[in-house]
């Protein structure tokens, strides 16, 4: 549990954007042994584990070596990106002597939890020649909210304007004068004229931790959703140890752009995913029919974040359905398919929670709130393969800070074990 837990941390820290995301679990893969493949070059059939990187994105594999055509793969589906601030074209901004940064809101913040706090800027810059290159500053910047003495409404009503209420401070002086994307490629160790683009949003840099009675708590941002990243490259990590199962192909699909609706080249809902699978079984030999045949026998277990039941807020839940912190895994349903869940979804979470130990308990939205979705309905739409969603029950989603009960975090990642595993 407390190695589990640390380690989670460390993975958080070195994740304050989808591409060091997806960059954190390629240095895992890579101490592990795993080999990156290049997408633009042929790829061969042997065993062994291998990945790709896609922008923000990584999927990973395990394949056995009784592969054939037709053999299954079980797919744990999550996403690496997490709602917050996007850098504008034009980012140096600022009045009456404040430096600002012109930022766009990237996703549903919670946007007051952003307030008043230490952020930094990270992501890529990419180069006049094609190269990029991964920067993060470190506490940089500040959303300051206005004084109570200015404004003494603010505890009965809170309205943020989302253009002229959020834009962050980074120093003082003139922004006529002042270059905040220099300063960003001085610090990434690049010419500023050789910056052609640039992707950079804003993250929370206070240092996850365990609180609460017996540090029963963990608070951390980005939990929606490396949550769930995290224990499928534990568990992914842990079957290519154990030995690769010799009946189906175990798959880490980390996308990026799910807060965005996915629809991007490295979203669950762009080409990735299937360009993947096609790749792997082309490799072994399989044709179209034969691929079908794989994805009718196969899984996607669909992982993201959901919602605990809140003690101050309990009519915004279902009367008969109120997951507990610390009561295992969601098994989120929805009767509109805004998660993929059925019936023999449903069954195959009660044997992966059998077979593992970990806890488990539903989830379903008060029907006056509406729900939102994930990767799994997409997914299984693209594939037609059997999907089913599932994710560790949070408070405070979408806020710069996010907790989860330790007993939940671990309970993901052994039934992602499970899962790959077989059961």
């Amino acid at each position: 549990m407390t190695d589990h837990i640390a380690d989670f941390a460390r993975f958080i820290t070195a994740s304050p954007s989808s591409y060091h995301a997806a960059a954190e679990v390629a240095r895992r893969l890579d101490e592990a042994g795993f080999e990156r493949l290049d997408e633009a070059a042929a790829w061969n059939s042997t065993p062994g584990g291998r990945y790709i990187v896609r922008d923000g994105a990584v999927i990973a594999w395990l394949q056995p070596e009784a592969s054939t055509p037709t053999t299954p793969f079980r797919v744990l589906g999550a996403h690496t990106d997490s709602p917050g601030f996007k850098l504008k074209p034009s980012p140096t901004t600022g009045r009456l002597g404040w430096l600002q940064a012109g930022v766009e809101i990237y996703g549903g913040p919670l946007l007051n939890s952003w307030l008043d706090r230490e952020l930094e800027l990270a992501g890529r810059l990419a180069l006049r020649d094609g190269t990029e290159v991964l920067v993060r500053t470190g506490p940089f910047l500040r959303i300051p909210q206005l004084a109570i003495h200015l404004d003494r409404s603010v505890n009965d009503e809170l309205k943020l304007d989302r253009q002229r209420h959020v834009q962050p401070v980074w120093g003082v002086g003139d922004a006529r004068e002042a270059d905040l994307l220099g300063e960003l490629a001085a610090m990434a160790g690049v010419d500023r004229d050789d910056v052609a683009g640039y992707d950079l949003l804003t993250a929370d840099t206070q240092e996850p931790r365990r609180f609460g009675r017996d540090d029963a708590f963990f608070a951390a941002g980005r939990m929606d959703n490396l949550s769930s990243v995290y224990a499928g490259l534990v568990a992914l990590l842990k079957a290519h140890s154990a030995g690769a199962n010799a009946e189906h192909i175990s798959v880490l699909a980390a996308f990026d752009h799910e807060e965005l609706g996915s629809q991007s080249r490295s979203g669950a809902s762009g080409p990735i995913l299937d360009d993947v699978l096609t790749r792997i079984g082309e490799s072994l030999g399989s044709t179209r029919s034969q691929q079908k045949q794989a994805y009718a026998a196969s899984w996607c277990l669909s992982a993201d974040a959901g919602h605990a039941v809140h003690p101050n807020y309990a009519e915004r839940h279902d009367v008969a359905n109120q997951p507990f912190a610390g009561d295992g895994v969601l098994l989120k349903i929805n009767a509109n398919q805004r998660y993929a869940t059925d019936a023999a979804g449903a069954a195959l979470v009660a044997r992966l929670a059998a077979s593992s130990g970990a806890d488990y308990q539903t989830f379903v939205s008060n029907n006056t709130v509406p729900c939102g979705s994930t990767i799994g309905p997409l997914t299984a739409t693209r594939l037609g393969m059997r999907t089913v969603d599932v994710g560790v029950p949070l408070l405070s989603m979408h806020s710069a800070r996010e907790m989860v009960h330790v007993d939940d975090a671990v309970a993901l990642a052994e039934l992602a074990g499970a899962f790959f595993a077989g059961a």
